[in-house]
Formats: structure tokens, sequence, C-alpha cells
């Protein structure tokens, strides 16, 4: 097996999920995970897709994403809000808390460490 893992969605099922009816605050999003490459220890790599809506979100996990696709906007508990658009890179920490709202179709490369 290679060593240098490219991310792409060609030979990997997607995981198709919602968030849970008591965090939805606006829509029906459906989310589609590609989780394609996964480490001992709790390490996880892969693209991620969601279709508009908007839900609270609770990280207990660390996680860097770079958006490919779409419009979202993720705002903490605190009001401050971060529009992301195609090419923005984020770093959630644990214990952030906030919203994640998806304007437009949003598609996302992840790395999370639990």
């Amino acid at each position: 097996m290679s060593k240098a893992i490219v991310l792409q969605t060609d030979d990997v099922a997607p995981e198709v999920a919602r968030p849970l009816p008591e965090k939805v605050l606006a829509g029906d999003p459906v989310h589609r995970t590609w989780n394609i490459d996964e480490q001992e220890g709790g390490l996880y790599a892969g693209i991620w897709e969601s279709t508009p809506g908007e839900w609270r979100v609770s990280y207990d996990e660390w996680e860097f994403c770079q958006i490919l696709e779409g419009h979202s906007v993720l705002t903490e508990e605190n009001g401050e809000a971060r529009t992301l658009r195609p090419g923005d890179a984020v770093v959630i920490q644990p214990g952030f808390r906030g919203t994640w709202r998806v304007v437009e179709t949003t598609r996302k490369t992840y790395v999370i460490r639990v």
C-alpha cells in the first residue's frame, strides 16, 4: 500500500448522515463523508460535503479543513463568524462551540485528530 494517499471519492462509498434533529436550526442538511484514511490513535482524513442548513456544533476533537466548493459560515458561541469559501482553510480546536451554516452546498477536505 502506498504511503501517499490521494483524497478522492472515486472508489470510496460515502457515509450519509444528518445532524441530530435537536441540533438543527434551519433546513434539512444532508452530510456525505468519504473517510479515506484512518490511523491508529484517532487520526482521520477525507472529504466531507453538506447540503444547505444550519446546526449546532460542539468539537471535542481537533480538525484542519479546507473548503473545496461552496459557501459556509462557522460561528462561535460568542457570535464571532467566519465566512468560508473555496480555498479557505481553518483549524477548529477542541472546545469550539457554535453553529455551522451551509449557505451553498459545501465540500471540504479534513484531517481530524481525536
